[in-house]
């Protein structure tokens, strides 16, 4: 396959997709590993984003969208600087983690899929982070934070406004 001209992405991700659509013995299974570094790359899927990756993968916009429709965790708008994932799986929610869901939209003014006026944040509930045995627990970006209380909740929420949220723990 020649590489896509006038690509949306950068150099040193186009070369990424390049690589992808020539490691897997289908071409279609590096969809998902294409749509993830997309949304890191933008900050959400976009429709030129869709179609430039259909196109690599020599599939149709549709099938694209199908699949993104699965994945929770991929976005087709914008989300805040700093993405809370509030975990209310089995593990979160026995041990609190609709009270911390019900905590961030209050403390934020947002509900699930929403983004803060300023767009500093953005609050989903989502389905498991692998963080059970220190539930409930919360992603913040790429950044875990567990054992969670609501007081807890609101330093961590306080530090990222800050701009220290990368460092906390």
């Amino acid at each position: 396959m020649s590489a896509i001209q006038n690509s949306i992405f950068t150099p040193e991700t186009a070369a990424r997709f390049d690589k992808l659509a020539t490691i897997y013995p289908m071409k279609r299974s590096a969809l998902v590993p294409m749509l993830l570094y997309a949304q890191d790359e933008l900050g959400y899927i976009s429709e030129p984003a869709i179609t430039e990756i259909a196109k690599r993968l020599d599939l149709f916009d549709l099938d694209v969208r199908n699949v993104m429709s699965y994945y929770s965790m991929l976005r087709t708008k914008p989300a805040g600087k700093y993405n809370i994932q509030v975990c209310t799986n089995i593990s979160c929610m026995l041990r609190g983690g609709y009270e911390i869901l019900d905590h961030c939209k209050a403390k934020l003014g947002i509900g699930h899929k929403e983004v803060t006026a300023d767009k500093m944040f953005s609050l989903e509930e989502v389905e498991c982070i692998g963080a059970c045995c220190w539930a409930p627990a919360m992603q913040v970006n790429y950044n875990f934070h567990d054992d969670l209380t609501t007081v807890k909740v609101d330093d961590i929420i306080e530090q990222y406004r800050q701009g220290l949220g990368k460092d906390v723990k």
